[in-house]
């Protein structure tokens, strides 16, 4: 395992700790996050998949026992027990470290250390938990799902776990997330996946189109009918039946597909007869499941029926490093697609991505990555090469743990920002603050 692939968390009060570290790890490693905070760990480690954890033992200056560092060391453990966790204090107490190692810390080190060391010592840990880590998840799918954030290798694990079963499904998830590709995704890991896989898109069919298309028709059931039709229940026979934004359709039409999920039969119009089917159901929306559980809107005994499982895609917004892998992608694809050149990123291009809102998710950046392409005059894509398309709204989510002005600074600085194309100088200026207090702020922000 190589360094350079590792993602490192340094927890430490001391500010000039935090700078030294980081400085010393940046070049190293794909990503090292720092913060003086340890209330942040559990959270942070929520949102990013760390190979390892370097931690202080003392975050008050008053108390140097040791107990703070030991004390999060096992909340650390609790939450994720196969981490690597280094332990650095500035007191060289023997007994304590000997304690911090029964506790379950990887290694100890002493303030103030030698860098080639802490970097031996941060080389065989993260090797160590590599080793640990099981084998990326392989898809038996022809379609791209990317994601290394831990948020989306929770759905790649899920997903495995229902793709073989019979489980209906519940795919949710803001529009641009991919819900189709990993309905596909499941139907080609399942029993199923040399049988048919059929999308209809219900939120867009009236009454009449719903049952014509779902259930088909008899030559001569309405007007228009001039032969036998097949419906989607039909035609999915044995195979997979995908109903995208399941949240749209009405009252009316939830309680004809409730009556053929639960009798496991269709009946055409026109016909007397019903026809046995055998389908496996994914359903897909972008309604919550909170909004689906209000039954002036949606049946609850039809949420019992298509939500045996369900799969939250979370929005790009909230899986980190995956937009760089993302644009990577779609820079390598429509390079192929529209026979260009080699074209790189530059490190301005991806922190104006970065700090972009994506209200359009996946999808927008695609559209966005695509436009950059093919407007492109040069090798190496800049941040006045991005533009986003005025047809997504912005939407800057606020977590609920910010305060009003924490969320109206973060906002002021994602606009300036995306205003200046993705230049720090300009930006900082125009904030009226050093480029460094600016870089402060996008790491409190985790822009």
């Amino acid at each position: 395992m190589l360094l350079h692939n590792a993602k490192i968390l340094v927890v430490d009060d001391d500010e000039d700790v935090l700078i030294a570290l980081r400085l010393l790890l940046k070049s190293k490693v794909k990503e090292v996050l720092t913060t003086k905070n340890p209330n942040t760990i559990l959270s942070l480690m929520q949102e990013h998949a760390f190979d390892l954890v370097i931690l202080d033992m003392n975050f008050n200056s008053l108390v140097n026992t040791g107990n703070e560092g030991i004390f999060w060391l096992n909340k650390i453990k609790k939450q994720k027990p196969e981490i690597e966790i280094i332990l650095i204090t500035a007191y060289g107490d023997i007994d304590l470290a000997i304690r911090s190692l029964k506790e379950g810390a990887s290694d100890f080190i002493v303030k103030p250390w030698q860098n080639t060391k802490i970097l031996e010592t941060v080389s065989e840990h993260v090797e160590k938990q590599k080793r640990k880590q099981p084998k990326k998840l392989q898809l038996d799918t022809n379609n791209q799902i990317i994601g290394e954030s831990e948020c989306m290798q929770n759905v790649f694990v899920k997903l495995h776990k229902v793709a073989p079963t019979d489980a209906n499904i519940l795919i949710l998830g803001e529009n641009g997330t991919g819900k189709d590709l990993i309905a596909r995704a499941i139907h080609d890991n399942s029993l199923r996946k040399d049988k048919p896989f059929v999308k209809v898109d219900v939120g867009s069919l009236t009454d009449t189109l719903f049952e014509s298309e779902l259930f088909g028709y008899k030559k001569g059931a309405f007007t228009d009918a001039r032969e036998d039709r097949q419906g989607r229940f039909e035609s999915a026979q044995g195979g997979t039946l995908f109903l995208d934004e399941i949240g749209n359709i009405t009252l009316r039409q939830q309680a004809k597909l409730l009556t053929v999920l639960q009798n496991r039969q269709v009946t055409p119009l026109g016909a007397n007869q019903p026809i046995p089917i055998d389908i496996r159901l994914i359903c897909a929306t972008n309604v919550s499941i909170k909004d689906l559980a209000d039954e002036d809107r949606f049946r609850k005994d039809l949420i019992y029926r298509i939500n045996t499982v369900d799969i939250m895609i979370p929005p790009l917004r909230e899986r980190g490093s995956d937009i760089g892998l993302l644009a990577n992608y779609f820079v390598d694809f429509y390079v192929e697609k529209y026979g260009k050149n080699t074209i790189s990123l530059s490190a301005e291009f991806l922190q104006k991505l970065k700090s972009h809102h994506f209200s359009g998710n996946v999808r927008e950046l695609q559209y966005a990555l695509e436009r950059a392409i093919i407007m492109a005059e040069h090798q190496t894509l800049d941040a006045e090469d991005l533009t986003f398309s005025a047809i997504e709204q912005p939407h800057v989510p606020v977590d609920k743990n910010e305060t009003n002005l924490d969320a109206l600074e973060k906002n002021t600085i994602l606009t300036v920002i995306e205003k200046n194309n993705g230049n720090i100088s300009k930006s900082a200026k125009e904030l009226g603050i050093t480029r460094a207090a600016l870089y402060r702020r996008l790491h409190k922000y985790d822009l």
